[in-house]
């Protein structure tokens, strides 16, 4: 049908002329800065923004700011986000966002505009000041769109449009579409992204699936029939000129008609110099059997090889690509796939292997399964990483190494030291053979008058700042609840504020983050003070924040007139107290347990005095719940001239 309108529609233009008057669709825009806010590396570089769509709501629903979906993660920071021909980061992207549903998604206007009349789109428009000394700007993108694969190759080609405007080096441009060489993952590689969609047809109240041509009914269950598809995660780079202001415009659009959603991945808007990276490698991996994975369970691997560079990658002599199978898994014998090149198995040395061309502004997808060891008896991780070899100074020798890098991933360890733990993680997941883990940090292992740093399987889940000088934040040995080091905490409000960073990937990704406990000492000081604790979210929201204040208590004694006391903040803003079995609550010197668990859609604080419980209490999260925690920051409001030491040791993260 959708072939027969638009033949018909120009039919009839032939044998008649028609005069008439179309509407003009209505287009609503706002400035836009909360977009390029998410997406700008550089914040300050932004002069101005714009951005409009044609949602007639007004709510501008074709863009989103996310910090993941599916399995996309930031390139940059926190956020990213994603502009779309119907309703951004719907998951499916179907009619109504329904599964099964119709692959006729979110539209805005006539499903089958007239000729000449336009169509839905969302535009994007950065006014942008380029710092001095850099020469290119770099976009990170990923295009996806249900007008794969039946539509490739029609006038229904969904396209996005990216267009760099410099004083000095003119008007460049770059198209997005489903022909471009980018163009390599199907609805199977791109789980929960909206996109992940496959054709299937109403039988006997169930469904079955069949081939995608044409506007089908939607499942995101996986068969054969995949119908969507999206391209690798690319950067394009543009030439600039240093001090100039730049235009960068970003527009999708739907073409043909307005009836199946295409959307574009935007992130890490960034300046350069000369220099650029041309090769881009990326790994991530899937649980074939579902949920967490189990011994037996198969698992998928997905990489994408991306050359960024605008000239092209020869096949030089040796191998661009090779990947050793990680220990506990065994290779799944007929599995591996690339869309170009030539890829392998090479038994004798347990690995694959890649050789070929990666023309210019192209990826090569390569995916392979193996089996996880059915011997296993506990949890274990799997990791696995991949070492691209290319060719930087163009002499014929693959000379440079870049590894595959997991953008869901944090280990917590910047190992090409370039200042990002994000950049440069192996692709790992965990064997769950417990329905709990439980992560400790006893600062036993950590030497005193440094930091702290813990690791799990290898994977750092918790690393702090040092701070000595104006107060003192780091390990402490002689003081100690049953281990021989604890964490000395002594802050006043111009130490500044100072962190336990935390990363639980992969532990996160499959069970959930339940509980956090810790053993801690105070006792009294000889005037007000605090200390205050903020949990927080990887997107900077707040979870929960603690409060211990000294409160006086005895006027007469000058030395300890002011004794602690614990309080959480409710979302109402006020401070609530949980209180020891000591009278008014306080915590006098010794030693407490404190733990903090997730109760249903709310939180509960538990604190403890020599095993026994002395208070209680469960309360509204702020804005996030625990099994976000990413950070947390501990300051001061107060400035006293003597400083109370807080001693904190056996932390404990249960996961279930």
């Amino acid at each position: 049908m959708r072939y027969i309108y638009h033949f018909l529609i120009l039919w009839m233009a032939v044998i008649f002329v028609v005069v008439c008057t179309h509407q003009v669709k209505a287009v609503y825009s706002y400035d836009g800065t909360d977009i390029a806010m998410a997406i700008l590396h550089d914040p300050s570089t932004l002069i101005s923004s714009h951005y409009e769509d044609t949602d007639p709501t007004g709510e501008f629903r074709q863009r989103k700011i996310l910090s993941s979906l599916g399995i996309l993660s930031p390139t940059d920071g926190d956020t990213f986000v994603i502009l779309s021909t119907g309703i951004a980061g719907a998951t499916p992207a179907t009619t109504n966002s329904e599964d099964p549903g119709s692959e006729m998604g979110t539209y805005f206007g006539l499903q089958t505009p007239s000729p000449g009349e336009p169509t839905d789109y969302a535009k994007l428009v950065l006014n942008l000041s380029v710092p001095p000394g850099m020469h290119n700007v770099s976009i990170d993108l990923q295009f996806f769109s249900g007008e794969y694969p039946d539509y490739v190759g029609t006038i229904y080609n969904d396209k996005v449009n990216v267009t760099v405007i410099s004083p000095s080096k003119g008007t460049r441009y770059y198209q997005f579409d489903v022909n471009s060489g980018d163009f390599v993952l199907k609805s199977r590689d791109i789980p929960g992204t909206g996109f992940d969609m496959f054709a299937v047809r109403p039988t006997g109240g169930g469904w079955t699936p069949t081939s995608p041509d044409g506007i089908n009914y939607e499942t995101t269950t996986p068969y054969w029939s995949d119908d969507a598809g999206a391209s690798a995660l690319i950067t394009r780079v543009f030439p600039v000129s240093p001090n100039e202001n730049i235009t960068i415009i970003i527009r999708i659009q739907d073409t043909g008609d307005n009836l199946v959603d295409s959307a574009v991945f935007i992130d890490n808007i960034r300046f350069s110099g000369y220099g650029y990276p041309e090769i881009k490698a990326l790994k991530t991996y899937q649980d074939v059997n579902g949920g967490s994975v189990q011994p037996g369970d198969t698992i998928k691997y997905t990489i994408t090889l991306s050359n960024i560079g605008n000239a092209s990658h020869p096949n030089n002599p040796g191998y661009e690509f090779e990947d050793v199978i990680p220990q506990n898994t065994s290779f799944v014998y007929g599995s591996l796939y690339s869309s170009s090149g030539s890829c392998s198995y090479l038994s004798s040395e347990n690995k694959i292997v890649w050789d070929g061309e990666l023309p210019a502004e192209s990826s090569v997808l390569i995916t392979y399964e193996v089996t996880v060891s059915s011997s296993l008896t506990e949890t274990t991780l799997i990791s696995n990483q991949g070492v691209v070899y290319w060719d930087k100074d163009e002499d014929g020798i693959n000379e440079e190494t870049e590894l595959t890098d997991d953008p869901n991933v944090d280990d917590g360890i910047d190992s090409d030291g370039d200042g990002d733990t994000w950049d440069d993680d192996p692709t790992v997941f965990l064997v769950i053979m417990s329905d709990n883990i439980t992560l400790h940090e006893y600062f036993s292992d950590d030497t005193p008058y440094s930091r702290a740093i813990q690791s799990f399987n290898n994977i750092t889940w918790l690393s702090t700042s040092y701070l000595d000088g104006k107060g003192y934040f780091g390990v402490a040995g002689g003081y100690y609840y049953s281990t021989s080091n604890s964490f000395k905490v002594q802050i006043r409000s111009d130490s500044g504020s100072q962190y336990w960073n935390y990363s639980f990937n992969p532990i996160s990704s499959e069970i959930n983050l339940t509980s956090w406990e810790i053993y801690f000492a105070c006792g009294n000081n000889s005037e007000a003070s605090d200390l205050i604790l903020s949990f927080r979210s990887s997107s900077g929201n707040e979870i929960l924040r603690l409060k211990f204040d000294f409160e006086s208590v005895s006027p007469e004694n000058i030395t300890d007139s002011y004794a602690p006391c614990l309080y959480y903040l409710n979302k109402l803003g006020e401070w609530v107290k949980i209180s020891t079995d000591y009278p008014g609550g306080f915590l006098y010197n010794g030693w407490y347990r404190l733990v903090i668990s997730k109760n249903g859609t709310k939180v509960e604080y538990a604190l403890y005095r020599k095993g026994v419980m002395t208070d209680s209490k469960t309360d509204d999260y702020l804005n996030a719940d625990l099994s976000s925690l990413s950070r947390i920051v501990w300051y001061s409001t107060k400035n006293p001239v003597v400083c109370p030491i807080f001693f904190f040791d056996e932390h404990a993260i249960m996961f279930s």
